[in-house]
């Protein structure tokens, strides 16, 4: 059986880190599936989708580490071409990458003890995201 759901929620941008594993976990339950894997994308060219462990420290780094090699600052060609400066967002995004599949066992993810699926908004403002979230199993 594969199941289709949407997940929507607003962000504030630059480099915001959202922890989404309890609404993930939450969707899957309401699909009464026990067995099989589930697969996040994001529909955007300026935000990604990974799994870390979700603590102040961690975030910190991570948001560190894209603003040292892909800062804001640079001049990228993107933004001579649209004037939206936001060139650095979609390289962010593109190498992190849209999307994330996650077996699942008895109706629970099957994710380490301290790791957490977390949505990153690359983009230089606010944005209205959208998470299509498809379930495979049994």
């Amino acid at each position: 059986m594969i199941q289709t759901i949407e997940l929507q929620f607003s962000t504030r941008g630059n480099a915001e880190v959202r922890d989404i594993t309890a609404e993930v976990q939450a969707r899957l339950r309401e699909t009464h599936l026990k067995n099989g894997v589930l697969t996040l994308f994001s529909p955007s060219s300026t935000s990604a989708l990974t799994t870390i462990e979700y603590e102040s420290g961690c975030i910190a780094d991570l948001q560190a580490f894209f603003e040292k090699t892909i800062p804001q600052d640079r001049d990228y060609r993107h933004n001579a071409r649209w004037g939206d400066g936001n060139g650095h967002s979609h390289l962010r995004a593109a190498v992190l990458g849209p999307s994330l599949s996650i077996p699942f066992i008895d109706g629970a993810l099957t994710l380490g003890t301290w790791q957490q699926i977390v949505f990153i908004d690359f983009d230089n403002r606010p944005r209205s995201r959208r998470l299509i979230v498809q379930v495979i199993g049994e």
